[in-house]
């Protein structure tokens, strides 16, 4: 038997048996604010790096500081005082607060916050290092007392990750990714790794109920070498991938050195599980998570020779940052943080080996289910698969991940019955022999749960397959229609995120056949790669990938993302053709704006049938006794709108209108306004109305999700809201726009009020090759070309639907100017103003010896006008900058008696 079987900690180590708070609670809660975490990813800010980091910074890191003080006890035959147990929960409270602080501060950009965390933290691990020190050189270790030295290192590099880690929030080095790659390295192989490899060394054989292996202790010490080493230069490599091919080679070997350091390790546990293969939950968890440790680390060691076979040394920091961290978090990380806990929680507990089986039968409910679809599901990820059965198989890994709580719960509580029984029960018998009847029995209940549990997710993909068919590679098209079946292959990864493809381009020489493996690794925006021979990748939501097949490459190739405005903000892709000169004969992209093919629009024709004006009248408030709290909801959707006489455009819409609702209240008054996004890419909001930070309310989200915006109107005024998401030019000049008007007190009352919104739009070209159906178009935003300018939305609409007034009647009219670059000057042609209210405050109030003939407006500001019709007659209204009233920014006003 190891060392932990024959010596457990005794009833005076520490922790200590029995329940303990600052022992017990925190890694549930943190485990549980992780499930939380999955099933609201939708509505919090960087749900990725938040559910990745509840588990390590938090739930794992709890984990480690609490065991590697029970695992120094016990190797090192010590016992733990009242004094130190006192001290051991002051350290847990400040690391599990300054883990706390850091999880707060991060998604919400609160800097200090971070800072002040991460200092906790790091001080609560330095002194639990600096006691482990003191126990080591206090005491007479015995076999495997080598192995608290793992604990030791890991408490330092943590010290270490979390400081770069404070780096990276800082923006120190510019945003470089492989800074915060080295941070995770830090942390995921330093700080959890060392921890784990430390324990496993002892706690694999205990948990199988066999002896360690001879060579245990000395494997362990050669491995400790191995292991640091490693760390320390896939971290120093890691921080330069970015600039030199040196930096991914040190991340490559350094990656060997510690694989090599777990093979070591893993040797003694082979030996271990061969003598009794894992049948429990606990040794079942655990052995696959040190699989999938080993086998994380081995697909990224490849991955950067692959990377360095391609001179690609930016995609290596994208594949091991994007590919393998989520692998080691849900793979490993919470496997052997659950498989360990399952089997250390009963024997901490106690009570009696009746009491510690009666814990254990709980936690082996299921188990090899459990097991089985947690594994399978991560398998699943590493498949071409389609985004509903990614959704699909992570519902299945929570479910069978989270079963851990419950299953924890009833543990807890089957064990304080069986110790509240009277009598003592005699200690547990051995298992039956291999061959007995109980053992088979046993090992087929085991076989058909594991086996029920593959069926399920298989299962699921398949159904899943019928519904979101994914084909592996895009078929060929264009030049890769002629490739040649013996033609060299070259393949190369490349991602997109932040409005860029890494590598920007990639060298191929002539006669080759390209494969482009694409992954977006952006957080929230969709992203696609369209060539110029006529390949194209399907659009790609967050986390999906695409092998485009460019075909046989003869000459330079462009490539771009097509998504709207994506091209100009610079995400363009370059295969430059080596071994023959340049050459521009592959076809030119589509351009919506090819001089003579372009469409015209004709402001005297009639709008059709379907048209419906945008309601500019705007509604007296009604009486109320105090502030008001108003509720809206935004639909944001592609909708098709005709934006001019017989011109319609596929718009993405607040609330399925160009500009969105106008939201109406008082100084004082909160609004509540839900932003749901059922379109195509993601969108986002911000209001002008309100003051609030916009880290948070005006982030952009995918489809799908949605969030809620609420602020309070504190100043008066004609605000503009509008989407944020960049290219913001391309988003409002779509119809991502609209107006709040917030009344100053002392407004007076008026017989009428109007409100017109300004704005252009860039018209694209349909698959028709009209202005039907098509989308704005950013080459002429940029340009500075707008085709129409409108009041309201739509060209001209109130000279078909004139706005009406009565003679006398006193007439208010906010204006707002959206933009996104044409100024207005609005004038009432056969009117005069004697109010004029621009920007909060009055350039003319009700004078009846002077007046005002026009109200200028830059993009984003506004105003009110008030004027009284001296006789009937259609009065126009126009935007006095003539160019745009003849281009749509004109309508009437039809006075009567």
């Amino acid at each position: 038997m190891s060392l932990l079987t024959t010596r457990g900690p005794g009833p005076g180590d520490a922790p200590g048996r029995g329940f303990r708070v600052m022992r017990d609670i925190p890694t549930v809660v943190w485990i549980v604010l992780a499930i939380v975490a999955a099933l609201t990813h939708r509505y919090i800010p960087m749900p990725r790096w938040l559910l990745i980091h509840l588990f390590l910074l938090g739930a794992a890191t709890h984990a480690i500081l609490v065991w590697s003080q029970y695992f120094s006890y016990a190797l090192l035959r010590t016992r733990a005082t009242v004094l130190e147990r006192r001290r051991e929960d002051i350290r847990l409270i400040l690391a599990n607060g300054g883990a706390a602080l850091v999880l707060f501060g991060v998604p919400l950009q609160l800097t200090p916050v971070v800072i002040v965390g991460a200092l906790a933290l790091i001080g609560a691990v330095a002194w639990h290092a600096g006691i482990l020190v003191r126990r080591v050189r206090a005491s007479l270790p015995g076999r495997f007392g080598g192995t608290v030295r793992y604990y030791i290192f890991g408490a330092a590099l943590l010290a270490l990750g979390a400081t770069v880690g404070v780096l990276v929030v800082l923006g120190v080095g510019g945003g470089d990714p492989g800074i915060g790659l080295a941070h995770a390295i830090i942390n995921v192989l330093g700080w959890v790794g060392f921890a784990v490899a430390g324990t496993v060394v002892t706690l694999w054989p205990t948990v199988l109920r066999t002896k360690a292996a001879e060579g245990a202790a000395r494997g362990a010490t050669r491995a400790l070498p191995l292991l640091l080493i490693g760390v320390v230069v896939a971290a120093i490599g890691a921080s330069l991938t970015s600039v030199t091919v040196a930096g991914t080679i040190m991340l490559a070997a350094g990656g060997a050195s510690y694989l090599a350091g777990i093979i070591v390790i893993a040797v003694s546990l082979v030996w271990a599980a061969r003598q009794a293969p894992p049948t429990s939950f606990a040794a079942m968890s655990m052995g696959a998570a040190i699989v999938w440790w080993a086998g994380a680390l081995a697909a990224v060691i490849i991955g950067m020779i692959v990377a360095l076979a391609h001179g690609d040394v930016t995609t290596a920091a994208h594949r091991v940052v994007h590919g393998a961290v989520p692998y080691l978090a849900a793979g490993f990380v919470v496997q052997v943080l659950l498989g360990a806990l399952s089997y250390l929680i009963p024997v901490v507990l106690g009570g009696g080996p009746r009491a510690v089986k009666a814990g254990n039968e709980q936690f082996d409910r299921y188990a090899a289910a459990r097991v089985a679809i947690v594994n399978a599901s991560l398998l699943v990820y590493v498949l071409p698969v389609s985004s509903l059965t990614l959704v699909v198989v992570s519902i299945l890994y929570l479910v069978a991940a989270a079963a851990f709580v419950p299953i924890m719960f009833a543990a807890m509580r089957a064990q304080r019955r069986a110790k509240a029984e009277p009598g003592t029960a005699p200690r547990a018998p051995r298992a039956e022999p291999d061959d007995s009847a109980t053992a088979r029995i046993e090992s087929g209940k085991r076989a058909g749960q594991g086996v029920a549990g593959l069926l399920a997710v298989v299962l699921a993909v398949a159904v899943c397959a019928a519904i979101s068919p994914v084909p592996i590679a895009s078929p060929p098209s264009g030049a890769a229609a002629n490739a040649q079946p013996d033609a060299p292959v070259q393949t190369v990864q490349v991602s997109a995120a932040d409005m860029r493809f890494s590598p920007a381009s990639v060298e191929v020489p002539v006669g080759t056949r390209l494969i482009v493996e694409l992954t977006n690794t952006d957080d929230v925006q969709v992203h696609d790669l369209v060539f110029a021979n006529g390949v194209t990748s399907s659009r790609l939501a967050p986390g999906e990938s695409k092998t485009i097949d460019v075909g046989i490459i003869t000459a330079d190739v462009d490539g771009w993302c097509s998504i709207v405005g994506h091209r100009q903000m610079g995400m363009t892709f370059t295969v430059i053709a080596t071994g023959a000169p340049a050459a521009d004969d592959a076809p030119a992209p589509h351009h919506p704006a090819d001089g003579s093919a372009t469409p015209t629009v004709d402001l005297m024709q009639p709008f059709s049938d379907e048209f419906t004006p945008y309601p500019a009248a705007l509604s007296p408030l009604p009486q109320a006794a105090g502030p008001v709290t108003h509720q809206q909801t935004l639909v944001v959707r592609d909708t098709e709108v005709e934006v001019a006489p017989g011109v319609t455009q596929t718009l993405w819409t607040f609330a399925d209108t160009a500009p969105g609702p106008t939201l109406h209240g008082r100084v004082g008054d909160t609004f509540e306004i839900t932003l749901k996004n059922d379109a195509s890419l993601g969108h986002s909001i911000d209001f002008h109305a309100g003051a609030l930070a916009p880290n948070e309310p005006m982030r952009t989200i995918a489809p799908g999700e949605e969030l809620t915006y609420t602020f309070t109107a504190t100043k008066a005024g004609i605000w503009m809201y509008h989407c944020s998401t960049m290219p913001m030019t391309a988003h409002l000049a779509n119809g991502m726009y609209g107006a709040v008007v917030i009344e100053p007190d002392d407004l007076p009352a008026v017989d009428r009020s109007y409100v017109l919104v300004q704005s252009e739009y860039y018209l694209g070209i349909g698959e028709a090759g009209t202005f039907t159906g098509g989308s704005v178009d950013v080459d002429k935003i940029a340009a500075g070309t707008p085709d129409i300018v409108t009041f309201n939305g739509a060209a001209a609409q109130y000279d078909a639907y004139p706005l009406p007034a009565r003679v006398g009647e006193r007439v208010r009219v906010w204006v707002l100017d959206a933009g996104i670059e044409r100024a207005t000057s609005f004038h009432v042609i056969g009117g005069q103003f004697d109010s004029v209210w621009f920007e909060g405050a009055y350039l003319l109030n009700q004078s009846a010896s002077t007046g005002s003939q026009a109200l200028a407006l830059a993009p984003a500001q506004g105003g009110f006008v008030e004027l009284e019709f001296s006789e009937a007659g259609s009065y126009p209204f126009v935007s006095h900058y003539m160019v745009d009233a003849e281009r749509g920014a004109h309508g009437l006003f039809e006075v009567t008696d």
